[in-house]
């Protein structure tokens, strides 16, 4: 208890679930949308109550790209939302374009909002004369002019240290988790599986907040996107299997964890992922596979290859880069994030 002029005033508890503001006018604040994910862009600007900034994005005839801000940013605090998908080299430089023409239109700050970080695999040398690439996109966020990084589960945690700017890894953990626990009826019987070792860390972490077991698949690759071996360590009999991966590309791990899974007297095979890339001949995959669905967020977009699969189902986290946004601007702490989705 505080004492205040003779007074005693008792101290209130407050909740660990704090009341998010919405809707509220945020002074010199922009956001301007790429052309990789607009649609995120407009969700996010419409949970913030504000419109998205004027910018038209063109390609010269030698393709060269060409970017024009229709308003002014002097002395605001500039969002620009670009995820790294569909046309990658394409949208990294109109990323990288945009991030200069407001930095040099005098904005106060520029924030490169990237859902899906580009490059984010190549982010150690693993073999001889193998470049770093995550580490070069890195260095030309900066080199643009971006004053802070706000993306989303990195394929490596790392890559943060890569800046020498502010950077907020976002997690779609708590999406995933009421996802799970609002859209599979069984799963207080189920367990939680990794299709390698370098995501034992996530599985377990949502196995612990389920109070529910793990399961790992151990596997050995020949090359690049083709698995030679998989082991499965744990039981996972009469059980629903969740498998759990930070991107899902050609989906050749996924659905060879499924068929091991099964083979292994799995009652039913889900599979969640963040990052749905679903590159060349993904999307027939699962079209073929034995997954009751395979669940991904918005960080790409995903409407094309949803008319495509109806096994293929999408989690909406625009929420979260919104209330991310609102607290970056206000000066707020974003870790509440960590562990909570944003009503």
């Amino acid at each position: 208890m505080d004492r205040v002029a003779g007074v005693v005033v008792k101290e209130s508890k407050q909740s660990c679930a704090v009341p998010l503001q919405h809707n509220i006018k945020m002074p010199n604040i922009k956001i301007f949308s790429g052309t990789s994910h607009a649609d995120m862009a407009q969700k996010i600007a419409e949970r913030l109550g504000i419109e998205l900034g004027k910018v038209t994005t063109k390609k010269f005839s030698n393709q060269e790209t060409c970017v024009e801000v229709g308003e002014s940013v002097r002395g605001e605090d500039v969002y620009i939302v670009q995820s790294g998908c569909g046309e990658i080299n394409d949208m990294l430089m109109e990323l990288l374009i945009m991030i200069n023409a407001c930095k040099i239109a005098s904005a106060s700050r520029v924030t490169a909002v990237i859902p899906c970080f580009p490059y984010a695999r190549q982010d150690k040398k693993d073999k001889s004369r193998a470049p770093i690439s995550a580490k070069l996109v890195a260095n030309m966020l900066s080199v643009s002019g971006a004053d802070h990084i706000i993306t989303m589960d990195l394929h490596a945690s790392q890559i943060q240290g890569f800046f020498d700017i502010p950077v907020d890894n976002l997690y779609a953990e708590p999406a995933v988790l009421k996802w799970i626990r609002e859209n599979i009826p069984e799963w207080r019987n189920s367990v939680v599986v990794s299709p390698d070792a370098g995501g034992a860390k996530r599985v377990t972490s949502i196995a612990d907040r389920l109070n529910i077991e793990f399961a790992l698949i151990h596997k050995e690759r020949k090359k690049a996107n083709e698995v030679a071996s998989m082991v499965l360590v744990g039981d996972v009999k009469e059980k629903v299997a969740i498998l759990v991966d930070d991107m899902a590309d050609t989906c050749g791990t996924v659905c060879h964890a499924a068929e091991k899974l099964l083979e292994a007297g799995a009652a039913k095979v889900y599979a969640i992922c963040t990052h749905g890339v679903f590159s060349g001949p993904a999307v027939s995959r699962i079209n073929n596979s034995l997954f009751e669905h395979v669940v991904v967020t918005n960080t790409i977009p995903q409407e094309e290859n949803m008319k495509l699969c109806n096994k293929i189902a999408c989690i909406d986290v625009s929420m979260v880069f919104a209330e991310s946004i609102r607290r970056t601007h206000n000066g707020e702490s974003v870790s509440f994030l960590f562990s909570h989705v944003p009503l």
